[in-house]
C-alpha cells in the first residue's frame, strides 16, 4: 500500500510552493480539545462575517503526510481557506495527537469530535464533506466507511478505503465519492482505479480523475483549482453526485 511516511519533507516544500500567494481573510481559530482523553489540537476556517446563529456547511478536512500542524496550515492556505471564505463554509482540519495517523490509532477520536463539533456550530444538517490528500486522504475514507452518517461526500486526492471489508464499502454507498490521482504518481493511480471498479460495480455514485501531468502532490486542486473540490461538495449536498 503506498503511503507517503518517508518524503515529508518534499511533501512540505511542495505545498508551500502551492499557497505561496494564497491569502483570504476568512478567520482562522487555534483550537484545542480533549477527545476521549486525548488531546486534539485543530484550525478553525470560519467564512467572513460568521453568524453563529446561522446554519453552514462544512468540510472536515485530513493533512497529509505526518498530519502535524504544519501540513495543517500547508493545506488549509492552498486548497481549503479561498473557497471557505467565497462560498461561506466551515472547513475544520486537525493535527495527528503524538504524532500518531488519523488511521493508524487516532481515529479513536472519531465520532465524538464530530458530535462536538456540530454542538459547538450549527452545520447545515449537522453533516460534513470529508476530504484530504495522501495520507488525509486515507484518513477520509476509513473515517467516511465508519461513520457515513456524518458525511455528505469523500474525497480523496489522492486518497482511497485501506483496508477494504465488505462492510465498508457499503457504507460508503449513501455518499458521494470522488477520487483524484496524479498521472506520475506511484502506485496510488492503480489501487485508486481498481478501487473505484470496485465502488461502481457495489452500485456507489463515484468520480474517478487522473490529473494529466500531476505528481502525487496534485497542484491543479490547489489554489483557484480547489472550486472543482468545492463545486462538488455544493452538489453532493443537493444530493447530486458530480460526474
Amino acid at each position: 500500500m503506498p503511503r507517503i511516511l518517508s518524503s515529508l519533507a518534499a511533501v512540505a516544500a511542495c505545498l508551500a510552493c502551492l499557497c505561496l500567494g494564497s491569502f483570504a481573510s476568512a478567520e482562522v481559530l487555534d483550537k484545542t480539545a480533549t477527545i476521549n482523553g486525548t488531546v486534539l489540537h485543530y484550525k478553525l476556517v470560519l467564512p467572513r462575517n460568521f453568524d453563529p446563529a446561522k446554519a453552514y456547511p462544512a468540510v472536515l478536512a485530513f493533512p497529509p503526510g505526518g498530519q502535524d500542524m504544519d501540513m495543517v496550515d500547508a493545506t488549509l492556505n492552498s486548497v481549503y481557506r479561498a473557497q471557505a471564505e467565497s462560498r461561506g463554509y466551515i472547513v475544520v482540519e486537525p493535527a495527528a495527537p503524538n504524532g500518531v495517523l488519523f488511521f493508524e490509532g487516532s481515529e479513536r477520536v472519531f465520532p465524538a469530535f464530530l458530535t462536538k463539533l456540530t454542538g459547538d456550530y450549527k452545520i447545515l444538517d449537522n453533516k460534513f464533506h470529508v476530504a484530504g490528500n495522501s495520507n488525509g486522504g486515507l484518513s477520509a475514507f476509513l473515517i467516511a466507511s465508519k461513520y457515513p452518517q456524518f458525511f455528505w461526500s469523500v474525497t480523496g486526492f489522492p486518497g482511497f478505503l485501506d483496508p477494504v471489508t465488505p462492510q465498508q464499502i457499503d457504507a460508503l454507498g449513501k455518499m458521494c465519492i470522488h477520487m483524484f490521482a496524479g498521472e506520475l504518481d506511484s502506485g496510488w493511480p492503480d489501487e485508486m482505479r481498481r478501487q473505484a471498479a470496485r465502488l461502481r460495480a457495489a452500485g456507489h455514485k463515484v468520480t474517478f480523475v487522473i490529473e494529466k501531468g500531476q505528481p502525487h502532490v496534485i497542484a491543479t486542486l490547489a489554489g483557484a483549482g480547489a472550486a472543482r473540490l468545492f463545486d462538488q461538495f455544493e452538489q453532493a449536498r443537493q444530493g447530486r453526485c458530480a460526474s
